[in-house]
């Protein structure tokens, strides 16, 4: 999968049983959303959720953002059933709760495939337990059809009898295994939520370190935190107008047959060059989604 596709800076949850949230999401300006079907969703409410996020992501209601599912677990009575619904929903992608190998992924593959999901439709892994982060790699081996690691932050400190700290210091390990792992294969890879909403100045720190770790966007829990995630993980136009200057001056002594060139006195390779056109089709792709929301 490419690391350059369609942009992940916002992805928020949304409770796939509760219908007037469903609705209020046509009109927010993330970059992806998340339609649960697992945490957010009571045992009675399964069945009524499944139904209502389906709907929804068949709908055409969301312009070009991504829409994802979690379904439930493998080991739970509604986890079939969700893939089967999901792979005919129109979702973009199917995000498996709690993968902790290989064979986990393959499975869920195997169960899309039998339920006719189009080749197009992808697999997220949530990577949120000790034997996930042990097993990174091992999962984004798994399959050509999965695209993306969510880290589930809160889960692991749990499982680790952590605390949740500012700098994070009990999970970093864990986070960059999974990055390790994602990149190494080709995988888009999302940080973890931020619990605290009344900690603004807290929730941009964690984006910028999230950032700063190689994080493609952050997950969220309320539309409030939309913007500052934006930001955080997207382009300034002064950032897209460097990136253009590296890619024409590197062009230029191209024909002089050089690989190397200054650039407001900073010494720019090939390796710039990528990182470069990157960044601008990266900035095109979200001028395009956020004309998509005007």
């Amino acid at each position: 999968m490419t690391t350059t596709s369609h942009p992940l800076r916002s992805v928020l949850y949304m409770p796939g049983s509760n219908a007037r949230a469903l609705e209020k999401a046509q009109n927010l300006a993330a970059d992806c959303l998340i339609f649960d079907l697992e945490d957010a969703v009571s045992p009675d409410a399964k069945e009524v959720a499944r139904q209502q996020v389906c709907a929804a992501a068949a709908s055409g209601l969301y312009g070009q953002r991504h829409i994802v599912i979690r379904c439930n677990g493998m080991d739970t009575p509604w986890g079939a059933d969700d893939i089967a619904a999901i792979a005919k929903s129109g979702a973009a992608a199917v995000l498996v709760p709690k993968v902790e190998s290989a064979q986990m992924v393959k499975s869920v593959e195997a169960q899309m495939v039998a339920a006719g999901a189009p080749a197009g439709q992808t697999i997220w892994c949530m990577m949120e337990t000790p034997m996930g982060m042990l097993h990174a790699e091992e999962i984004a081996s798994a399959s050509d059809r999965l695209a993306c690691f969510v880290m589930g932050t809160s889960d692991l400190v749990k499982d680790m009898h952590a605390r949740h700290t500012t700098l994070r210091l009990p999970v970093l390990t864990g986070l960059s295994l999974s990055i390790l792992a994602a990149r190494a294969y080709g995988l888009r890879v999302l940080d973890g939520v931020y619990l605290d909403l009344a900690d603004e100045e807290g929730f941009a720190a964690s984006c910028q370190q999230g950032l700063e770790l190689g994080f493609d966007g952050k997950t969220l829990i309320h539309p409030k935190q939309l913007a500052a995630a934006n930001d955080a993980f997207g382009l300034t136009a002064e950032d897209v107008a460097y990136a253009k200057k590296i890619i024409a001056a590197f062009e230029e002594v191209q024909k002089e047959g050089k690989f190397v060139v200054l650039v407001d006195g900073k010494l720019i390779e090939v390796l710039h060059v990528e990182i470069a056109k990157r960044e601008v089709a990266m900035a095109e792709t979200i001028a395009a989604l956020e004309a998509d929301l005007a």
